[in-house]
């Protein structure tokens, strides 16, 4: 099945999102509409996103572009009405919208019941669903926080109609005031339709892709030379961006799955020519996206593996050097102990030939004496060359 919208056919009225619900989902969703409120007041920034005391407006943004040239209308009201007079694009804008919000635009362009309940709830894997012909799109955008290396993935729903795009953002990424700004710098391309406008998001998040792996690629140095200095943090970090490219890899995979089913749906739709080129080089893109974050993943891989083995040497060498030391302090205690029986045995034989009591044999002999000194100094020397034979001094 194709992805991209039909062909708008020449009368608004005769439109499909016109004249009939999309499924019984989208009818029901529709009929439970209170109806439409009052203009919005005028949109601030795009990317403003700063929380405000007063509350603040979920609509960022809203414009209609016939043949490429932007209209601004004062409220959504008169953005449904240049749709359908002007046969206009309409682009809508929403920042972190509530049910009160996106229900009136969901009634008016018949956006489908589960894909707003998506919208509304976020923590979306990053997919494209076709509900009749509207395409609804979960984009994961992402940028690096290089003192905490982070990857913070955000979140971005697009729905694309025949003349409508209506953008849900739930984080500060994608910049979408550079991606207006370039399309309505290019009519041309801005007057391809709402296809146009998906491409230039799908671009811009798969560009803001390039200074997370500059980021990561320079930690993946830093830690490079980390590991061979005998820092023990190196292991954590390794693991924890390790954890972080995967969550990286996350949001980027499933684009490649998206660009297959656009592409499906080339032919069957009549997608202009040059879009097409476009989308395919868009596609490219995130192919080399994927591929250094599996790149990534294997370094990250190799230096789990060679930190481990130089822990495991580090740790040998202590060890042996622990053993050198128990064995220099086992041959010092055998010099001391070997030393100490040696003084010992005079120590002895002076001591008993020392206590002097009256009935001692040798004591009034004539040799007592030379024999003690004789018997001390032979037990020594017996003792001495024991202990030199055992090389214990």
């Amino acid at each position: 099945m194709g992805v991209f919208s039909r062909p708008r056919p020449d009368d608004p009225e005769d439109h499909p999102s016109r004249k009939s619900p999309i499924d019984p989902v989208a009818s029901a969703v529709k009929a439970l509409r209170p109806g439409r409120g009052k203009p919005a007041p005028e949109p601030p920034d795009e990317q403003a996103a700063a929380p405000e005391p007063e509350p603040r407006s979920p609509l960022v943004d809203n414009a209609v572009y016939c043949e490429g040239d932007r209209i601004e209308p004062g409220s959504l009201e008169q953005t449904y009405e240049l749709v359908r007079d002007r046969r206009g694009m309409g682009w809508i804008g929403l920042y972190r919208p509530d049910e009160a919000a996106i229900e009136e635009i969901a009634a008016e362009f018949l956006l489908h019941g589960l894909a707003v309940e998506d919208a509304l709830e976020a923590h979306q894997r990053p997919k494209l669903e076709r509900y009749g012909d509207t395409l609804f799109v979960v984009l994961r955008p992402a940028r690096y926080v290089d003192p905490t290396e982070v990857v913070d993935i955000g979140e971005l729903h697009v729905f694309i109609g025949p003349d409508f795009v209506v953008t849900v953002r739930h984080s500060e990424t994608p910049d979408l005031r550079r991606v207006r700004r370039r399309m309505e710098e290019a009519p041309g391309l801005l007057a391809l339709g709402p296809e146009a406008v998906l491409y230039a998001i799908l671009d811009q998040v798969i560009d803001d892709y390039d200074p997370v792996l500059r980021g990561v690629a320079d930690d993946l140095d830093e830690i490079e030379a980390q590991m061979f200095s005998g820092d023990v943090a190196v292991s954590r970090r390794i693991y924890e961006l390790g954890r972080e490219v995967i969550e990286f890899e996350r949001a980027v995979d499933p684009l490649l799955d998206m660009f297959d089913a656009l592409r499906s749906g080339f032919e069957k739709y009549r997608v202009d020519l040059e879009l097409q080129r476009l989308l395919r080089d868009a596609e490219d893109h995130a192919k080399r996206v994927s591929e250094r974050i599996d790149a990534f993943k294997l370094l990250l891989n190799n230096m789990l593996t060679v930190n481990a083995a130089v822990v495991g040497q580090r740790q040998n060498e202590e060890m042996r050097r622990l053993t050198e030391t128990s064995l220099n302090q086992n041959d010092e205690i055998k010099k001391i102990s070997s030393w100490a029986a040696i003084l010992f045995a005079p120590t002895l034989v002076g001591t008993v030939y020392g206590m002097n009591f009256d009935h001692m044999p040798e004591l009034h002999w004539v040799f007592g004496y030379p024999f003690a000194l004789a018997l001390m100094f032979g037990v020594s020397v017996v003792l001495f060359v024991v202990f030199k034979w055992r090389r214990w001094i």
